[in-house]
């Protein structure tokens, strides 16, 4: 079974619903996977918007459950899109890699960019799914 990432509040391509976005209630969108790889010990998501520089609400979850690195808006937690008026759609890859290791140790002040890096030594499989907004 393909490793793959879905969410029950978007289709591949299509638009985010407001609701998860910066101008709506910010909360992290519902995330499913599937065939996830033998021996995967943990996982690691990055949401990155190019065009610009887990259950619903995860990150209010038990302490300690996720970890979240800091951000391009400066916070430890999701934030969702907020693209500049005028830009036109902006295209959100949420990407998911299957890690062979428990815990990856990372500073919380490394940024996105570091952290995934650092994930991606320990991938196992990688999944992708693309949503759109437009502000």
């Amino acid at each position: 079974m393909t490793f793959s990432l879905m969410s029950p509040a978007f289709a591949e391509g299509q638009p985010i619903p407001k609701k998860y976005t910066r101008f709506g209630e910010n909360i992290f969108p519902p995330l499913k996977w599937t065939g996830t790889p033998d021996g995967t010990q943990s996982f690691a998501l990055i949401v990155e918007d190019p065009d610009a520089q887990l259950p619903e609400a995860v990150d209010t979850g038990p302490e300690h459950a996720i970890k979240f690195i800091r951000n391009d808006f400066g916070n430890a937690r999701y934030d969702g899109p907020q693209p500049p008026a005028g830009t036109g759609v902006h295209h959100y890859h949420f990407k998911l890699a299957a890690l062979n290791t428990r815990n990856i140790s990372i500073s919380d002040d490394v940024g996105a960019v570091q952290a995934w890096t650092e994930a991606r030594k320990h991938r196992i499989a990688e999944a992708a799914l693309i949503g759109t907004y437009q502000g």
